[in-house]
């Protein structure tokens, strides 16, 4: 029997005359998605994208690759059955019979895409949940706390049958919303917070700092394998490593020592900005949680905010615990790489006594002993970029 993946969305829904703008992002995205040696087609429909596989062993595949697919609400394998009420009966029993088997209670809804089929919704409920109940006498219905709910679709070609609906990422498609520059350390939060802005439909790029030989290569190949799981969701990420040490050393040698993780962390966006101004980005992106560390005080961000002069700087965790944060690193697959044990600039170059509520005309006068713009552009001018 034909088989193929059923994928959902529902925000685009929404979009009235622009939908079509997002459904065809949507579609481009789940087939970068697929696997490179996929054969088969991709179609949408009545708010439904059909992806048929000629190969139905590749559909686990398919579905688990199209869960990270921004925009997706949900996926399921579905089965193709004839559009009569004898064959959606008897092909229902038979392609769910080693669901129904392991289960207790089951419902039966419906949707009636087709409107010329001649039964409705309810009818097809009533009919094909009573055949079910005949072929499987040890189950009960319940309406309410079903264990599986069978679903029966009536659209143009076929009814299709499934059960058990795989949640997808939500969202909106990556590359509907323009382009952000994601300042991407070894930590927890950075790529939450990229994460989150992704899910928006916003492409983005990264920029790791790197300050050899203090963060050894290990501590990059950490940043990079952060990188590669955020790109299963944020796919062709560019992360721009950004040669850091001779201004942090710079910083250490003519600045203050409570003020250098704010002259760094600015310095860290001005770098950060030049890299998205040249790469068509928007906005920065941030994991900065208020509170969380010295440099993340209201005062500390405030005079962060100030290096930044044409873009803005998107904080998505800026109000969230570390265990709401840590919750969804946990969920998205970074939780275990960012704890790795490898330092990184940040941490490697952290004062005994950083200064909570930094002063800016403090700062501004600290800088003035640095040539700020020669360590922006030898930065620059050292950038590899490594795209994931």
């Amino acid at each position: 029997m034909k088989q193929l993946v059923l994928i959902k969305y529902g925000e685009i829904i929404l979009k009235g005359l622009n939908r079509p703008f997002f459904e065809e992002a949507l579609v481009k995205n789940i087939k970068d998605a697929l696997p490179k040696d996929f054969h088969g087609t991709v179609h949408r429909a009545q708010a439904t994208i059909y992806v048929e596989p000629e190969d139905p062993a590749t559909i686990d595949e398919i579905i688990r690759r199209m869960t990270k697919v921004f925009g997706i609400t949900s996926v399921t394998r579905a089965y193709c059955l004839p559009k009569d009420l004898a064959g959606m009966q008897k092909g229902a029993a038979e392609v769910l019979a080693p669901v129904l088997n392991q289960i207790h209670s089951f419902k039966v809804e419906a949707k009636r895409a087709d409107k010329k089929f001649p039964m409705t919704s309810p009818e097809i409920c009533r009919e094909v949940g009573g055949y079910l109940h005949d072929a499987f006498p040890h189950l009960t219905v319940d309406v309410n706390h079903p264990e599986e709910t069978v679903m029966v679709e009536v659209r143009e070609e076929y009814a299709y049958v499934y059960c058990g609906r795989v949640k997808g990422a939500g969202g909106m498609p990556i590359g509907s919303n323009s382009k952000a520059t994601l300042l991407l350390s070894g930590g927890i939060d950075s790529p939450v917070a990229g994460y989150m802005t992704a899910k928006r439909g916003v492409k983005l790029n990264a920029v790791h700092f790197f300050s050899y030989p203090y963060t050894g290569e290990r501590a990059k190949e950490k940043v990079l394998t952060l990188g590669k799981i955020l790109a299963e969701y944020a796919p062709r990420l560019d992360v721009h490593v950004v040669p850091f040490t001779e201004a942090q050393l710079a910083i250490k040698k003519y600045c203050p020592p409570e003020q250098l993780t704010i002259i760094m962390r600015r310095l860290m966006m001005q770098i950060a900005e030049q890299v998205a101004l040249k790469t068509g980005a928007k906005a920065l992106i941030t994991g900065e949680s208020i509170g969380q560390v010295a440099s993340q005080t209201v005062e500390a961000l405030t005079v962060t905010n100030q290096a930044v002069k044409t873009l803005p700087v998107f904080r998505p965790v800026i109000g969230m615990d570390k265990e709401e944060i840590v919750t969804i690193a946990r969920q998205i697959g970074t939780f275990e790489t960012s704890i790795l044990p490898y330092e990184d600039c940040c941490t490697i170059f952290t004062p005994k006594h950083p200064n909570t509520k930094p002063k800016l005309e403090r700062i501004l006068e600290s800088e003035q002993k640095l040539d700020t713009e020669k360590l922006i552009s030898d930065a620059i001018a050292g950038i590899e970029i490594i795209r994931l």
